[in-house]
């Protein structure tokens, strides 16, 4: 399983690097290890997030891509669908099957192997233009975002802020 997985995050890379998508940058940690990438997401163009520079790790399983990897912001990031130690909770990344634990969510929106670095990132881009605050994963920020969006603004504008002094 680690050599399909080590083949397809080695191809992925490659096309990364020859054509990089407009939003994150990716490459690995370290060069001796495919299976934990560095990522930068930029704030998108028209979110309280813009012109945020936000540092990411993933992490591939040896059976990727059967299971999806996990993506953690190394970066401070306040957002209803970040734990607060930085794990991001989209329907993508989650394991595919059904969880009795998230019943709304349904199996065609979680992982299925045909998902790439690239379309993982961008569904991470899509979510910080669009947070769901219906199952959050950290509860203060959607409380927040619903209850006291002005405050949350603010909050997200010094974390943009600070990413940008980080450069």
């Amino acid at each position: 399983m680690a050599d399909q997985a080590s083949l397809l995050l080695r191809r992925q890379l490659k096309e990364l690097t020859k054509k990089p998508v407009e939003g994150f940058s990716a490459g690995l940690v370290d060069d001796s290890n495919l299976f934990e990438w560095a990522v930068t997401v930029l704030g998108p163009p028209d979110t309280l997030y813009e012109g945020g520079f936000f540092n990411a790790v993933l992490k591939f399983p040896k059976d990727y891509p059967q299971s999806p990897p996990e993506m953690r912001f190394t970066s401070e990031m306040w957002h209803p669908n970040v734990f607060p130690d930085g794990k991001v909770c989209i329907s993508i990344l989650h394991p595919p099957g059904e969880d009795i634990y998230n019943p709304q969510e349904s199996a065609s929106e979680r992982w299925s192997p045909v998902h790439t670095v690239e379309s993982i990132v961008l569904s991470v881009i899509s979510m910080l233009s669009s947070p769901n605050d219906e199952s959050p994963a950290n509860v203060d920020a959607a409380k927040m975002w619903r209850e006291d969006r002005p405050e949350f603004k603010k909050r997200v504008a010094r974390i943009v802020r600070r990413s940008q002094e980080m450069l």
